[in-house]
């Protein structure tokens, strides 16, 4: 059982990246499907809990910008025995912008959250907590996977 954390700015090909590689295999949960919440980081904490108590392998698909950002999310991986696997894009915030620029109605970002989420960016390790670290570029429609 896995708990996958990805990090990375918004419009670095994380949503499309999960659903190609992790919809039939984990379940996915995301701060972006929970808008109408009121307290989104509890729910989404609550979800992450319940699914991997039941023995499923989730995939967090939020920015995760920063260790403090990080930090819940592996104690809860580490307390239900998953392995915790951070997935970083590292598409850089000109590529971002872009890409964010091609999107139309909620799927696009306001560029000053992608601006902030990159200044205050901290690249995840291996003593944050991570089992294994694995690398994503975009490259034209496709992912170049690496292990970090």
């Amino acid at each position: 059982m896995d708990l996958v954390i990805l990090v990375g700015l918004q419009a670095s090909g994380k949503t499309s990246f999960c659903r190609e590689r992790f919809a039939a295999t984990h379940e996915i949960v995301s701060k972006d499907l929970l808008r109408n919440n009121r307290r989104p980081q509890r729910r989404q904490e609550k979800l992450i809990r319940d699914a991997l108590a039941a023995g499923r392998s989730v995939v967090v698909d939020n920015t995760n910008p920063t260790v403090a950002d990080r930090a819940p999310l592996v104690a809860i991986g580490r307390a239900a025995g998953a392995t915790i696997v951070g997935g970083v894009f590292e598409s850089t915030r000109a590529e971002c912008l872009e890409r964010n620029r091609l999107r139309t109605g909620k799927a696009r970002v306001p560029d000053l959250a992608i601006n902030a989420a990159a200044a205050r960016f901290e690249p995840p390790r291996p003593s944050e907590g991570f089992d294994r670290l694995f690398r994503v570029r975009l490259v034209g429609n496709r992912f170049d996977v690496r292990e970090a």
